[in-house]
């Protein structure tokens, strides 16, 4: 079995060992040494360690049958092996699991809520509180009070007791294992089963920041960051605002005063564009319809926009041809694609998605729609007149065809 010397100390960041099984397989090395410092990944929802042994990283770190197994893509050569950990990596794994500890044991003893769930991320951690629902006033009470915890400094203890003294200690859940149960001890506040790596005292958490909660399985999810990733957090969103307040010319603690001022007079200005592009497309509308070309009896309609968005076009599209006997063939060139709409009146007995299908290959699009309008987009640009007007020798063969009969 390895010695797992992270569970006695966790700041020691260098240590020698001894290889006592290899093995290659998939193109890669798993060697289990007789003890390691390296922290398997995801044990009790812990990420992994990084760092090198003899000079070569470290590519996964797992536990198998009690022991602690090291892939490496290079063989280590000799029987001799020097570990070396990232300390960046496992000082903040060590935040941010210390912190999850402290928020736990608040949650548990102001609202006896147990944490059912707990997931260190490679930015952001997360645990899973039996609570139905969260308030502003709920996430401050909580976050003062770890923070207390924090800046007390209290001691943290980690130590290794039996089944049978389970029994003695105010455990805040029950152990996973039978034997040589490991408790982490934050000084009489909490005591907790875990194989996890901590701080020496609460002081290192640095700060407790919860970022946001939501529900999630009936419980609420709860994310935040410790340490080093709340300066992290804090910094990056000082800089928003600070940037923000400067757009508006504010103070950063009226930002989001300027921000809601800001955001309700967009609104009012895009009804405003709104309603008056609405009445520039009716003008527009008429226009095409004057336009129109007729052919027995019916007025059809061809244009290609490099200047209107393809919503625009369908919208003037489907008010054409809510008159009588009109076919439309719009399309629009959108830099390096284009989209094409065919589309009829209802008193025209044409099948405009059989035809599409028949052109759409021209500029090697698809797209689909029903016998009185079908739309699809393709990237062959140079093609679109070809295609344009095949669709319109199609639609003038079916017109003959009809003899211009209406449905």
């Amino acid at each position: 079995m390895t010695e797992k010397i992270y569970k006695e100390n966790s700041y020691l960041r260098e240590l020698s060992a001894k290889v006592i099984k290899k093995e290659y397989k998939d193109g890669i090395y798993h060697i289990i040494l007789n003890r390691t410092l390296f922290y398997p990944h995801f044990c009790g929802g812990q990420p992994r360690d990084e760092g090198t042994i003899n000079d070569i990283q470290v590519i996964d770190v797992y536990e198998h049958e009690e022991n602690i197994v090291h892939v490496l893509e290079e063989d280590i050569l000799d029987n001799q092996a020097n570990l070396v950990i990232d300390w960046e990596t496992r000082f903040t794994h060590m935040q941010q699991h210390t912190g999850q500890h402290i928020l736990s044991t608040v949650f548990s003893k102001l609202y006896n809520a147990k944490t059912i769930g707990f997931h260190l991320g490679s930015e952001f951690s997360y645990v899973d509180i039996s609570l139905p629902q969260l308030e502003n006033s709920v996430i401050e009470k909580v976050e003062n009070f770890a923070n207390k915890i924090v800046f007390s400094n209290f001691d943290i203890k980690t130590y290794q007791i039996g089944k049978n003294d389970v029994s003695n200690l105010p455990l805040r859940k029950s152990p996973s294992v039978e034997k040589n149960i490991r408790i982490v001890e934050i000084d009489n506040i909490d005591y907790t089963p875990c194989c996890g790596t901590h701080v020496r005292n609460t002081g290192e958490v640095g700060i407790i920041k919860i970022r946001k909660w939501e529900k999630y399985k009936g419980n609420v999810r709860i994310e935040f960051v410790c340490g080093s990733r709340a300066l992290k957090d804090y910094r990056w969103k000082n800089r928003y605002i600070n940037d923000i307040s400067n757009l508006l010319s504010l103070k950063d603690s009226n930002t989001l005063e300027g921000v809601h001022r800001v955001f309700e007079e967009n609104k009012l200005q895009s009804k405003e564009i709104r309603d008056l592009k609405s009445k520039l497309m009716e003008y527009e509308i008429k226009e095409i319809i004057n336009s129109s070309k007729d052919y027995r009896s019916v007025k059809i309609i061809s244009n290609i926009y490099t200047d209107r968005s393809f919503k625009d076009i369908r919208y003037m599209t489907a008010k054409i041809i809510e008159n009588p006997s009109f076919v439309a063939v719009m399309a629009v060139i959108e830099k390096d694609k284009c989209q094409i709409i065919l589309s009829r009146s209802k008193d025209i007995n044409i099948d405009m998605k059989n035809i599409f299908n028949n052109v759409i290959g021209i500029i090697e699009g698809q797209g689909g729609g029903n016998p009185q309008m079908t739309q699809g987009g393709g990237t062959n640009v140079d093609n679109l007149n070809k295609c344009i007007s095949t669709s319109l020798s199609l639609i003038k063969k079916e017109l003959e065809s009809l003899g211009s009969a209406r449905c």
